[in-house]
C-alpha cells in the first residue's frame, strides 16, 4: 500500500509563492506540470516532457491547462525529471569523506568501523575540514597522508582537483515522493543520503533544485570502489522530489548554498533517527560541481545533479558498534523549508515495483495521446 500522506505535507512552506516543475501520474500517462500561484497546470500540450519544458523557460502557466490547487490534486507525484541524465557527486563533505575512508578500510564490515573511525578522525579530521580541494595546501596534506600510510582514493576526490561525478540511475528510473525506495536485498550496511539536487538545462545553466535520496550501500562500495555501480544503481534506488523549484528573484542558488536539510528515519519497530545536512559545509561550490560535470561532456536533454551529503549515520540501531542500517518498512523523510519534503518507505530492490516504463514506453504513450507526431 502507498504511504497515506496528503500532498500538502510534501510541499514547501511558501509553495503558493514559488514556481515549480513536476510530473503527475495521471490516468492518461506521465504529465509535466508547472505550478504557479499554488495552481498546477498541465503543460503536456506545450511540451510533452519536463526536459523540453526546461528549454522553454521562462514559461507562461496560462499556456497550459489549469488542474486546480496543487494540494487538492489526487494523483501521485512522479520524479520531477524525465529525459534528463541523473548524475551524482560523491564525498563533497568532509564528514562523509571520512566515512568513505572508514568503509574502505573496514572492507565493508560494519563491526570494524568504530575503531577505524577513531583513528582516522584523530589523524585526518581537522585538516580535511579546512583545506580547499585542489589547492597547494591540499597537495601538501596528500603528501603527508601518503607518508603516514593513510591515503585513500576517497581522499583523492575529496581534496584533489577532480570531483567524483558518476551516473546514478538510467533515464526515467528515478522514483518520486511517497514511492517505495529500494535497497539491495543482499546489503547489510546501508543508509539514506539526503541531498539537494540541481536541475541543469542543455546549455549548462542551473535552473532549479529539488531533493534527492541517493541510497548508499556501505558494505558493497566499501569492499571496492569498483563496485560503485552495483552499490548505487539498483531498482528504485533513487528518489527525487517532490517538485523542482525554479530559480527566480525569491529563490536563487544562494538558497541552495545555505540550505539546511533535515532527515528523519522512523522504523517499524519504533526506532527513530534524526540527522541533518548543512549545505554551507560543502567542500566544492554547487556550480563548480556543475562545471566539472560538463567538462568535456554534453547533455542535450539536460541533467539532474546530486550535490552530496554531510549526513553519515553512526548511531547504533541493533548491535553495539555496528552503526545504522535500514530495515524494510523504514519511512525516510528528507526536508527543507524552501523545497518541501521527500518521503519514501524502504523496501528491497527485488520487492519494489519493477521499472517497466522506459524511453520507448514513454514515447509510445505520448504518441497515443497525440502529444508527438508518431509512435516510438
Amino acid at each position: 500500500m502507498p504511504l497515506n500522506i496528503p500532498m500538502g505535507d510534501l510541499l514547501p512552506a511558501d509553495w503558493r509563492e514559488g514556481r515549480f516543475l513536476g510530473r503527475l501520474d495521471l490516468p492518461a500517462g506521465p504529465t509535466p506540470i508547472l505550478v504557479e500561484g499554488g495552481i498546477a497546470h498541465d503543460m503536456s500540450r506545450v511540451a510533452p516532457t519536463v526536459s523540453q519544458l526546461v528549454e522553454m523557460l521562462p514559461l507562461n502557466a496560462g499556456d497550459g491547462v489549469a488542474l486546480g490547487a496543487l494540494d487538492a490534486i489526487d494523483a501521485p507525484l512522479l520524479a520531477p525529471v524525465d529525459l534528463q541524465c541523473v548524475k551524482a557527486c560523491g564525498v563533497t563533505f568532509a564528514t562523509s569523506t571520512l566515512e568513505r575512508v572508514i568503509e574502505e578500510r573496514a572492507r565493508g564490515d560494519a563491526a570494524q568501523a568504530a575503531a577505524i573511525r577513531a583513528r582516522i578522525e584523530e589523524r585526518v579530521g581537522g585538516s580535511i575540514r579546512t583545506v580547499v580541494p585542489g589547492s597547494a595546501e591540499a597537495e601538501a596534506l596528500k603528501a603527508l597522508l601518503i607518508a603516514e600510510g593513510l591515503w585513500s582514493q576517497y581522499l583523492e576526490v575529496a581534496i584533489g582537483p577532480y570531483a567524483e561525478v558518476f551516473t546514478k540511475v538510467p533515464v526515467l528510473a528515478s522514483v518520486g515522493a511517497l514511492a517505495d525506495i529500494g535497497v539491495r536485498s543482499d546489503s547489510t550496511w546501508n543508509n539514506p543520503e539526503p541531498e539537494v539536487v540541481l536541475l541543469v538545462n542543455a546549455s549548462g545553466a542551473a535552473v532549479g533544485a529539488t531533493l534527492g535520496n541517493d541510497v548508499n550501500l556501505r558494505d558493497i562500495e566499501g569492499r571496492s570502489a569498483l563496485l560503485l555501480g552495483k552499490a548505487k544503481d539498483n531498482n528504485a534506488s533513487c528518489a527525487l522530489g517532490p517538485l523542482v523549484r525554479l530559480f527566480d528573484d525569491g529563490f536563487t542558488i544562494d538558497d541552495v548554498r545555505n540550505a539546511e536539510l533535515t532527515l528523519t528515519i522512523e522504523g517499524p519497530e519504533g526506532y527513530r533517527l534524526e540527522g541533518h545536512s548543512s549545505m554551507n559545509q560543502i567542500s566544492r561550490d554547487p556550480l563548480e560541481l556543475v562545471r566539472q560535470t560538463l567538462s568535456e561532456h554534453q547533455y542535450p536533454d539536460g541533467f539532474a545533479l546530486f550535490l552530496g551529503t554531510l549526513f553519515a549515520p553512526t548511531q547504533d540501531r541493533d548491535e553495539p558498534q555496528r552503526g545504522f542500517t535500514h530495515k524494510v518498512g523504514d519511512v525516510v523523510t528528507i526536508a527543507t523549508p524552501r523545497l518541501g519534503a521527500l518521503i519514501n518507505r524502504v523496501t528491497t530492490s527485488k520487492d519494489a515495483a519493477p521499472w517497466t516504463q522506459g524511453i520507448a514506453a514513454l514515447y509510445a504513450n505520448l504518441a497515443a495521446r497525440g502529444l508527438i507526431g508518431g509512435a516510438a
